[in-house]
């Protein structure tokens, strides 16, 4: 408000009062909209030209020199260019169901000493070699990390394997990580794993894959359920080559000789080197000495260190590599990207640092409430609502989650991409956020710290202790967003007996109601015959000498109607109302 005020030369309480008149609140430490500002700059006689700190003008310029962002950038080549790229695939399951086992049964037989790579866990990901063709493993905590990449737009994951105990079978997290996995539209495959254990039932596993729509190939289905063990080491070869197979169908492809586009995996500052990241190349092939930009860092690599630990000059589609260079560390999740010059990407840096200091100053948050959610199928944005169900019993959840289903119709259509028993926790909030959803929860209660990670993640949680009011809560609100029928009801049918010229001009016409209640404020339609007239409203009645708010069939009465005069005796005038009727899903 002080700069708005010293560039049109007024005093800020003068700004402040003539913001008060356009009906803006806003002290002299607030910022007002672009619009507002030019609005009240006019009033004073002055132009205001607003620089929008835009980061298009910072943009690299494509092959018809349009501006585009380096991170969206899609660059031209023929299909001979396209070379085919190995498959990022990601391990998820429950706890101890041996995803890390698995993974360190592969390493120890497939990752060799050759440009296949090795394997160091600081670079969060590792790369094996069967039969010639390699695979990436992107190593991660647990499907939460999965998740909050996801919810940062980093598509990293081509294949996602779910790790199932064959003496268990499906547990919470395991049905949760298949969730996510779903979430992010990417092919599963079931490892199901413990195979060598007495108790093992690989017959359950099937089972409990059908019962969440996960249908096996041995009972007729498109999922792979591989019998492994990673104690023996039986199976790995068939999961590998099951993972090829998949990349296969996928049709995986990248030019390796367009600049790179890469998702950081983990980032930290480490001694000696500085500001590290730990990618993995979608696209592309990035170099020693390249430009790049990570969100708001940016700077030119010093060096990039493989899998092993070895320094190497370049890589390329689908690598890990740790990169040395940047100039702060990014999150997990952001895309980096080759820019033309040390400088455009510094420009481009500044710009976005700018921008994120602004949004957090001023920005209103994008929240995922039921509001916002109905606000964007107004706007035309989308026509889905997600939602995880959280319950206390399984009963509860699947007479939730069936109800919730039957809710859905052709206009608006809701989508449960996860239901669980028990409290809500971070994970589902994370869940929520990466998929624009929000949360149901029945008879259960909120952990604690996740009501502050769901306010700083934008997700509304909504607890209910009886059904049909968490239904009709959904309902209600799916309904009210659509737009009512209008329907007209007739009110009155009415006869003009005789017309009163008065002395102001106007003129009455005296009437008796035939059928139905005329009414104040009705709308009305004037026909002589069966042509219409006039078609307006009943600006006043009268019975007798008195104003009156309607009248009832048998009476008579004086009717005058808004800009209408021409009447005639014996035209008719049908009087009625328009009806809003909420529209039903």
């Amino acid at each position: 408000m002080k700069a708005l005020a010293d560039a049109i030369g007024r005093k800020p309480n003068e700004v402040i009062m003539s913001l008060m008149m356009m009906n803006v609140l806003a002290s002299i430490n607030q910022t007002v909209e672009s619009d507002v500002a030019q609005k009240l700059a006019e009033k004073f006689g002055c132009k205001l030209v607003v620089d929008h700190r835009d980061k298009d003008l910072h943009m690299l310029k494509n092959e018809v020199g349009e501006t585009v962002d380096p991170e969206d950038r899609v660059y031209s080549c023929s299909e001979s260019e396209l070379k085919e790229r190995p498959p990022i695939v990601t391990f998820m399951g429950h706890v101890d169901h041996g995803k890390t086992s698995l993974q360190d049964c592969i390493r120890k037989t497939h990752v060799t000493a050759s440009e296949a790579g090795g394997i160091t866990q600081s670079i969060g990901a590792s790369v094996v070699n069967l039969d010639g063709k390699t695979i990436t493993f992107v190593d991660t905590p647990g499907h939460e990390a999965f998740t909050q990449m996801r919810a940062r737009g980093a598509n990293v994951t081509d294949i996602v394997v779910l790790v199932v105990a064959a003496d268990d079978g499906f547990m919470p997290q395991t049905i949760e990580a298949l969730n996510h996995a779903r979430a992010a539209k990417v092919p599963i495959i079931v490892a199901v794993n413990k195979m060598d254990l007495p108790d093992a039932n690989f017959d359950r596993v099937l089972r409990n894959m059908q019962e969440h729509e996960l249908m096996p190939e041995d009972w007729g289905g498109q999922v792979a359920a591989i019998k492994v063990s990673a104690r023996t080491g039986s199976g790995i070869d068939d999961l590998l080559e099951r993972i090829l197979l998949e990349a296969e169908m996928l049709e995986l492809k990248a030019n390796p000789k367009n600049p790179a586009q890469a998702f950081v995996l983990e980032s930290e500052l480490e001694q000696g080197l500085g500001a590290t990241a730990n990618v993995v190349v979608k696209n592309g092939t990035l170099r020693v000495g390249d430009a790049i930009i990570c969100g708001q860092y940016y700077g030119k690599v010093k060096s990039l260190i493989d899998s092993r630990g070895h320094r190497v000059p370049l890589a390329g589609p689908s690598t890990p590599v740790k990169v040395v260079g940047l100039s702060g560390v990014p999150e997990a999740g952001t895309r980096l990207a080759v820019c033309e010059s040390l400088a455009a990407a510094k420009s481009l840096g500044e710009a976005r640092e700018a921008d994120n200091r602004i949004e957090t100053l001023s920005a209103k948050p994008m929240a995922a409430g039921l509001e916002a959610l109905f606000s964007q199928m107004e706007e035309g944005k989308r026509n889905d609502l997600k939602v995880v169900v959280k319950a206390d019993v399984r009963g509860s959840t699947e007479a939730i989650v069936e109800s919730l289903k039957k809710k859905s119709s052709p206009k608006i259509s809701i989508e449960v991409i996860h239901s669980d028993v028990g409290a809500i926790t971070e994970n589902d909030v994370m869940l929520a956020s990466s998929a624009n959803a929000i949360i149901l929860g029945f008879h259960v209660r909120v952990n604690p710290g996740v009501n502050d990670l769901a306010k700083k993640e934008h997700v509304e949680i909504r607890l209910y202790s009886i059904i049909y009011e968490l239904l009709e809560d959904i309902e209600d609100a799916m309904a009210g967003r659509l737009e009512p029928e209008k329907r007209e009801k007739e009110l009155a049918t009415v006869r003009i007996l005789k017309i009163f010229h008065l002395s102001n001009g106007s003129d009455i016409c005296g009437c008796i109601v035939e059928k139905g209640t005329a009414k104040v404020g009705a709308k009305a339609r004037v026909f002589r015959g069966k042509e219409l007239l006039f078609n307006g409203e009943v600006r006043s009645l009268r019975h007798l000498k008195d104003d009156v708010r309607e009248v009832r069939a048998g009476m008579e009465c004086g009717i005058r109607l808004d800009n209408f005069a021409d009447f005639d005796e014996g035209d008719t005038i049908q009087l009625y109302e328009i009806e809003l009727k909420k529209q039903t899903l």
